[in-house]
C-alpha cells in the first residue's frame, strides 16, 4: 500500500455503519470499556455528524486503497492537558486494514490539519497501556511519551493511560 492510497473525508450522515464497526464490537473496544451501545452509537454518530458544521473539532473517515474505501475513522477535539488548552486525538482501524500504517498517516493528517487552524501547539493521545498497536502509531507518528495516567473512558470505568504529546510545531512543512 503506498501512501497516496490512503486520504480522509468528513465524518458524515451515511457513516453508521463504520462507527457501529469501530466502537460497537468487542474486539475493537476491548482497551475502551467494551462495545457502546446502538443509543450510544446513534448519539455519537449525530455528535459526529454536527462537527461538519464545527470550525474546531472535527471527524473524519480513513478511506484506503485504490478503490477508497472507509477503513477507519480519525478526529481530533479541544481538550485541557494540565489546565493548558491543546487538541487530544484518537483514531480506530477496522480489523481487516490493520497492519498497514493508516492509523500512522490518517493521524499525522488530521495533525496537520489542527495545526492549520492555529489554535494550540499541542496534539495528545490516550492510549491504555496495554493497547500495543494504538501506542505504536504515536511512537510512530512522533510523539513524545511524557507519562502514565489515570483516566476514565467511558465515565466510570478507569484505566491507565500513556500520555503522548505531538508539538505541532515540528510537523513537516509547519511554520
Amino acid at each position: 500500500m503506498t501512501q497516496s492510497e490512503v486520504s480522509l473525508r468528513p465524518y458524515g450522515e451515511g457513516d453508521l455503519d463504520l462507527l457501529s464497526a469501530t466502537l460497537g464490537t468487542p474486539e475493537m473496544t476491548a482497551y475502551l470499556g467494551g462495545p457502546e451501545s446502538e443509543d450510544k452509537l446513534q448519539a455519537r454518530h449525530a455528535r459526529y455528524v454536527a462537527l461538519l458544521d464545527s470550525d474546531r473539532d472535527a471527524m473524519f473517515v480513513i478511506l484506503a486503497g485504490p478503490q477508497q474505501q472507509p477503513a477507519g475513522t480519525v478526529g481530533y477535539w479541544e481538550h485541557a492537558h494540565e489546565g493548558q488548552p491543546a487538541w487530544e486525538t484518537g483514531w480506530a482501524v477496522v480489523p481487516a486494514w490493520q497492519g498497514h500504517g493508516l492509523a500512522t498517516r490518517a493521524t499525522l493528517a488530521a495533525a496537520a490539519m489542527a495545526h492549520a487552524q492555529q489554535r494550540h501547539r499541542y496534539f495528545f493521545a490516550y492510549p491504555t497501556v496495554e493497547n500495543l498497536a494504538s501506542n505504536a502509531v504515536c511512537r510512530k507518528a512522533g510523539f513524545e511519551l511524557l507519562g502514565v495516567s489515570g483516566y476514565e473512558y467511558p465515565k466510570g470505568n478507569p484505566i491507565t493511560c500513556n500520555v503522548w504529546r505531538l508539538d505541532l510545531e515540528q510537523l513537516p512543512g509547519a511554520v
